[in-house]
């Protein structure tokens, strides 16, 4: 005998959406800092001098702190949490808990604000991709 499913009624069955959650579902939309952090650099290491995840500042799930020297030679040491990315110190490994700097949802926007060579180079790097598809298209 063949029945028919409407998938809006499973929201409706007792105890679904609970054990969704129970399953591990949950779970697997943890992310792991230290991973985002990687991911982070290596998007925008073409375009500061120097970028890389702290080995000095413990990275735990839910923040994970990056260093990185802009082409004007500034440091700056970054806080990456599910908010986003903000300085929390001028200088590589440093927190100042009393510095109150607002968070960015990309490290585009957070680099753009920080520093004018980083925005000439990666506007330089799209112009050239650009460029490049044009010339294959």
């Amino acid at each position: 005998m063949e029945t028919d499913c409407n998938p809006m009624e499973l929201s409706s069955v007792s105890g679904f959406e609970e054990d969704a959650d129970l399953n591990g579902f949950e779970e697997t939309d943890m992310k792991d800092m230290k991973l985002e952090a990687e991911a982070v650099v290596n998007d925008v290491l073409f375009a500061v001098n120097n970028m890389f995840v702290s080995k000095n500042l413990r990275c735990a799930d839910d923040v994970a702190y990056i260093n990185v020297e802009t082409r004007e030679r500034n440091r700056y040491c970054l806080e990456l949490t599910e908010a986003g990315l903000r300085v929390v110190g001028y200088a590589f490994d440093q927190v100042d808990g009393h510095l109150r700097t607002p968070y960015h949802e990309t490290v585009y926007s957070l680099l753009d604000t920080l520093s004018p060579a980083y925005r000439e180079a990666f506007g330089n790097a799209l112009l050239q991709r650009l460029e490049a598809l044009k010339r294959d298209g």
